[in-house]
């Protein structure tokens, strides 16, 4: 034990170690760094840029380290590229770790679920700061621990840099035994070190997986992520510099309606508030939307007027839902147009045709449309408050202390003040969909779309969230509300489309459609759902 303990401690050895440590440093921060870029260029629709990744992947997987550290040494001088044996290591293995740590890294990206990513466009993130904010945070849950076994894989690997005479650990043990032949003292002593050096990385590992764990205590103020940068950066892309929101300190639901409209008489009244005329403030103009071959929407034609509530409803699979998305640009229109108070979102006319804009995620923050989903869609790593406040704080440049001020009055009055600091695991159905709600009206929404919000929720649950989307009838908010809720239709809504096959069917007051509809197809449907609600 002695001897062992000798060479454990011998400079020699130490010397060897701080080399395959600087080797496997500067190869796991570059290789992430390189395979980020590479998972991203895998992600891209640009088919070039997708192919030119999953090529360079395939080449470095499928070649041995041993052969590209050799090539890299031996082949490049005679083009006039000399590299020193630690330059060439530290090259060779940043080349070799970004193919494994792309495809790590692609791998927590993808499992990432599609809503969160449809969430964050709907307030108007766009694509990188969906992906800072968003989808990279949740990614790191499965990134970590098999980066964390690459690591590992890394530093024993390190010892392959010694073929091109980097005097690393393994190299110097062989050095050593060479001259005194104590194979078993030197070689214990090297693996111990390796051992101590693999323990702490694997210390590592675990304290960012309990770092990231959703199930962590927040109690203590933990800032989320990204650490100090999360609350330091607060602008990234959007409309902040020339929208930045101002708001009232006691912001509530409703507050940001238009005065004008708060009254009984223009939530329900027939007027729009330009000039009386009677004014669509959404207009939707024979839309077409396909999915391959498949037709979802055909030849739509819709009218909202501002303060008006309609409640779409309608069969699964006709359409409702899709049509939401169309209107604030989470699809595109195949055919026809959508104009929310006179614009279009997301697209110019250029010579007579409608052109997709650039920065789509400026379009849909401009056009201020609020949306909530049927599966709640909340970023799982964001307290509820955090959900709340992270588009006015990083889409429209609101300060965070005036937008967390706000948002704790939202969530106030959809009586969620005690669970404000709450991940969205830990609260109910009803409440998830309260968050939602919130942090849609935290943007100060001119128009709302609610996509079947109460679906997913047991019967118990529903009423909560009904009352809170009525106090926003009731205040005059503009809404399109996909629903099969027919008592709330009938008592919320100023109209009811009934959508069936891609096509409006029928539509008319709450009353007339409700209680006397014209289609048989109508009569078929709300029989199906009155029976369902136990009320027909």
């Amino acid at each position: 034990m002695q001897g062992i303990f000798t060479y454990l401690t011998m400079p020699f050895l130490l010397h060897g170690t701080w080399l395959a440590i600087q080797i496997a440093v500067v190869a796991l921060v570059g290789g992430l760094l390189v395979g980020l870029i590479l998972a991203l260029m895998r992600q891209s629709s640009n088919k070039v840029v997708a192919l030119t990744a999953s090529t360079y992947i395939w080449f470095i997987r499928g070649t041995p380290l041993l052969l590209q550290l050799v090539f890299l040494y031996d082949a490049l001088p005679p083009w006039g590229i000399v590299l020193s044996p630690m330059t060439t290591a530290f090259v060779g293995f940043v080349i070799n770790e970004a193919a494994y740590a792309a495809e790590i890294i692609r791998g927590g990206i993808v499992s990432v679920n599609r809503s969160q990513t449809l969430a964050a466009a709907s307030l108007g993130m766009g694509r990188w700061l969906t992906a800072y904010r968003v989808v990279l945070p949740q990614a790191l849950r499965a990134i970590l621990p098999p980066m964390g076994n690459q690591a590992i894989s890394l530093l024993k690997n390190s010892s392959l840099a010694s073929v091109i005479s980097v005097n690393e650990l393994t190299l110097r043990s062989e050095q050593i035994v060479s001259a005194n032949f104590q194979f078993f003292p030197v070689f214990i002593a090297a693996g111990i070190q390796y051992l101590i050096m693999t323990t702490m990385i694997s210390l590592v590992q675990a304290r960012l997986e309990r770092r990231f764990n959703l199930d962590r205590d927040r109690s203590r103020g933990d800032t989320p992520v990204f650490g100090w940068f999360w609350h330091r950066t607060r602008h990234a892309v959007g409309v902040r510099d020339t929208n930045t929101v101002e708001h009232s300190d006691d912001a509530t639901i409703g507050q940001d309606i238009p005065a004008t409209t708060r009254t009984n008489e223009y939530s329900r009244g027939k007027l729009d508030q330009q000039g009386g005329v009677d004014v669509p403030f959404v207009d939707v103009r024979d839309v077409w939307k396909s999915y391959g071959r498949r037709e979802i929407l055909r030849g739509i034609n819709l009218t909202a007027r501002r303060g008006e509530v309609i409640a779409i409803m309608g069969p699964s699979g006709s359409g409702k839902s899709t049509l939401l998305r169309l209107i604030n640009h989470l699809e595109h229109v195949d055919r026809g147009e959508i104009l929310v108070g006179g614009r279009h979102v997301g697209y110019d006319r250029v010579n007579g045709a409608l052109v997709a804009q650039r920065n789509v995620a400026k379009a849909r923050a401009e056009a201020r449309i609020g949306m909530v989903f049927q599966a709640f869609n909340l970023f799982e790593h964001l307290t509820a408050l955090e959900n709340v406040i992270v588009a006015p704080v990083h889409v429209y440049g609101e300060s965070h202390a005036s937008a967390t001020k706000r948002a704790n009055a939202l969530l106030a009055d959809v009586g969620l003040t005690q669970h404000r600091d709450r991940l969205p695991h830990r609260l109910s159905g009803g409440q998830q969909q309260r968050v939602a709600i919130a942090r849609a009206l935290a943007t100060s929404p001119r128009l709302m779309l609610f996509d079947e919000p109460t679906s997913a929720l047991d019967p118990e649950l529903v009423g909560e969230v009904l009352r809170v989307i009525r106090a926003l009838a009731d205040k005059g908010m503009t809404m399109l509300i996909v629903t099969h809720e027919v008592a709330f239709a009938r008592e919320v809504a100023d109209r009811v489309v009934i959508i069936d096959g891609g096509t409006i069917i029928e539509q008319g007051t709450a009353a007339s459609v409700l209680d006397k509809p014209q289609e048989a197809r109508t009569r078929q449907f709300l029989r199906q759902v009155t029976r369902a609600e136990g009320t027909f």
